[in-house]
Parts: structure tokens; C-alpha cells; sequence
């Protein structure tokens, strides 16, 4: 359930109630304090009411941005050639990564033919010809690093049978989808299974549930590459609730252990660019900033401002009270530091505050 500061800046429409447009777009753009500005006389029951207290100028979820905040110190990428679709990029030893500057895969060449990993829908269509690019042999296996579609979607698109291999997870999640798109796997694994293809290597591992049960670390020790999805996101916000983490701790575990393995290049399946140890170092200290700053707030927040005193028996209203001012004050905290540093930062902050708390109070 969403926290009602997420709703309650966010018109009704069936009670033909609305924002006046000026101070969506004023708060939008960082303008108002939203210290009372919202206040409605005369509110209906369950109708948006004012604003918490000290209510940062970062927008929540629900009400429209006119503009989001810049992206802080871009980094010089290649353009995609929209004729092609896609972006090649040369990783060393044969690995190639292929990427739409938003999805990120990688194909690996040996002496008798092809590696994939991953398959992108936004640009499957194209992945034959990046291949055929560098090399015209042929598609021999694809390895899934997890289940979610917008990832492996476009498999179907390669044509041929390659030998499929995914964890174990990634393949009973895989039956229970049933999605043509995504063919089940032909070799799956439990910990760890080493791909010897000529005179290259893949060392495939599973380091335990994160963002989803299946999710695998992919290791290329020749060419110093590891590829790991939806896990770290190279200068930018990760995506909505940790890349929406099924378990919020092992999330953490893992950005740590990505950061210990001795990669050169580190794949992580979106944004524009490759990451580096720093980028991983840099967004697991986002992290533990949301982490500290939640944690504090839950411990400081009275239970109960602010409430109606008839809204004090609903239990579940009085948690929705002091989730959402735990989740004020978490953004309030960790914006001066850091919304010049991450791309998209606005984006997802209050997702990431969200979930922190929750996790800190039920995991």
C-alpha cells in the first residue's frame, strides 16, 4: 500500500476535487515548502488534506513533474545509431556488450560460435546483427541471469536452438510464466556452473535471493567482466524500491559483494554506460545513507501528530501516519548530499525511503 503522502497531494476525482495547478507545478519545481500550502477547508472524509510538516521539495509519487531535476555531470556516451537500434561496445577477449543506452546485454565469441547473454526486447530484433558485426558464427547458447521479461523477452527473437542456461529458480519461475518469449531452460544449475566454450570461460554463481530469486552473478575472469542485473546502476538512482528487491537485506549483501569481486567492467543490464568499483562503492553509500536516515527517523517520530482524534482507533491509519513522516523525514535527510550526485535522483527517492523503512521495521 502506498503511504497516503503519496496520495494526499493527488486530486479525487469522484468528489470533483482538485490541486489548484499553481502549486503542483510550484511544488513540481521545487518552489513551495508545502508547510500548510495544501490545506483544504471542509475536506471530505478520505479526500487529500494538507501537507506533512517539513514536507521536502522533492515531488512524491502522484503529483505530476513539469520538469525533473538535470542530470548531474554527463558522462561522454557513444549515441545510439537509431538506424540500428542499438550500440556496440567492445569489452576485450571476444565479449562484446550490446545496449540501447537504457538495456544492457552482452555476447561472448569463441572458435566454433556465440554466447548470449540476454535478450533484451527493446532491441532483440537487432542482437544478430550486432553479432554479425564481428563474427558469423553462430548463436550455440544463452544464459538468462533471471526471469523478468524486460531482460531475457526477446530470446525468441535469436531463432535457432541455443542451449539455455539459467539457475534453477530462473527456471521454475520461467514454467510457472509460461511465456513463449522467454523458452524454458535446457541446463540449469543450483550454485555454480563454469561454461567452457573453446578457449573461453564463463563462471555463472548464485549468491542468494536480491532483486529476484534466480538473479546470477556472470564472471568472465579472462577479460575481468562481471555482469550483474538490476543490482547496481553506474552513476544513477537504482530503479523504483532498491530495482524493486524482493529482499532488501540481501540487495545490500550483494552490492558489498559485488564491490569484492576484482572486475575491470562491471555490466549491471541498464543505464548509458559500464560501471567501475567506484560506482558500485558510491551507490552502496547511498544506500547506507537511506539506511542511517531511516533508521533514525524511525526512532524519533512521535506515533499519532497530527491525526483527527476519531482516526486514532483506526490502527491502520495511525501506521499510514507515521510511515509517511518517517518517509519525509528520511528525504528531508539524504537530499542535500546527494540529489546533485545520482542521475535521476527525484525519480526515485521516496520509493527508496518507502521501501528502506519497511524493511528496517519487518525484515
Amino acid at each position: 500500500m502506498l503511504p497516503r503522502v503519496l496520495r494526499n497531494l493527488v486530486g479525487t476525482s469522484s468528489m470533483n476535487y482538485s490541486i489548484p495547478r499553481a502549486l503542483v507545478i510550484a511544488f513540481g519545481l521545487g518552489l513551495a515548502s508545502g508547510n500548510g500550502a495544501w490545506a483544504q477547508s471542509a475536506a471530505a472524509p478520505g479526500a487529500a488534506g494538507a501537507a506533512y510538516q517539513e514536507m521536502p521539495a522533492i515531488a512524491p509519487i502522484g503529483v505530476r513533474v513539469d520538469r525533473y531535476l538535470p542530470l548531474p555531470h554527463p558522462a561522454a556516451v557513444p549515441p545510439v545509431d537509431p538506424a540500428k537500434g542499438y550500440r556496440l561496445q567492445q569489452l576485450g577477449g571476444g565479449l562484446y556488450m550490446v545496449t540501447d543506452n537504457g538495456y544492457q546485454s552482452m555476447f561472448l565469441v569463441y572458435d566454433k560460435g556465440v554466447v548470449v547473454v540476454d535478450a533484451p526486447p527493446s532491441y532483440s530484433a537487432h542482437l544478430k546483427q550486432a553479432i554479425a558485426e564481428v563474427t558469423d558464427r553462430p548463436i550455440t547458447h544463452l544464459i538468462y541471469s533471471h526471469a523478468h521479461i524486460d531482460h531475457i523477452g526477446g530470446a525468441a527473437d535469436l531463432g535457432g536452438h541455443p542451449i539455455i542456461i539459467a539457475q534453477e529458480e530462473t527456471g521454475r519461475l520461467l514454467a510457472r510464466s509460461n511465456d513463449p518469449k522467454r523458452p524454458l531452460p535446457t541446463v540449469t544449475f543450483k550454485d555454480r556452473y563454469t561454461l567452457k566454450v573453446g578457449s573461453q570461460v564463463l563462471e555463472l554463481s548464485y549468491h542468494g535471493v536480491a532483486h529476484e530469486p534466480g538473479n546470477i552473478f556472470i564472471w568472465a575472469p579472462a577479460q575481468k567482466v562481471l555482469m550483474v542485473v538490476d543490482v547496481v546502476f553506474p552513476g544513477w538512482m537504482a530503479w523504483s524500491g532498491f530495482a524493486d528487491a524482493q529482499d532488501i537485506p540481501g540487495y545490500f549483501e550483494q552490492v558489498a559483494e559485488i564491490d569484492r569481486i576484482p572486475f575491470e567492467t562491471l555490466v549491471g543490464g541498464h543505464v548509458d554506460r559500464v560501471g567501475t568499483h567506484a560506482d558500485v562503492r558510491e551507490q552502496l553509500a547511498f544506500m547506507n545513507d537511506v539506511k542511517s536516515a531511516t533508521r533514525t527517523a524511525l526512532q524519533t517520530t512521535p506515533v499519532g501528530v497530527g491525526m483527527d482524534a476519531a482516526d486514532k482507533a483506526n490502527p491502520w491509519a495511525v501506521a499510514d501516519n507515521y510511515i509517511d513522516r518517517v518517509v519525509v523525514k528520511c528525504v528531508n535527510t539524504v537530499t542535500p548530499k546527494w540529489q546533485s550526485r545520482l542521475a535521476a535522483y527525484d525519480v526515485f527517492i521516496w520509493s527508496q525511503c518507502f521501501a528502506m523503512q519497511q524493511s528496517l521495521r519487518i525484515d
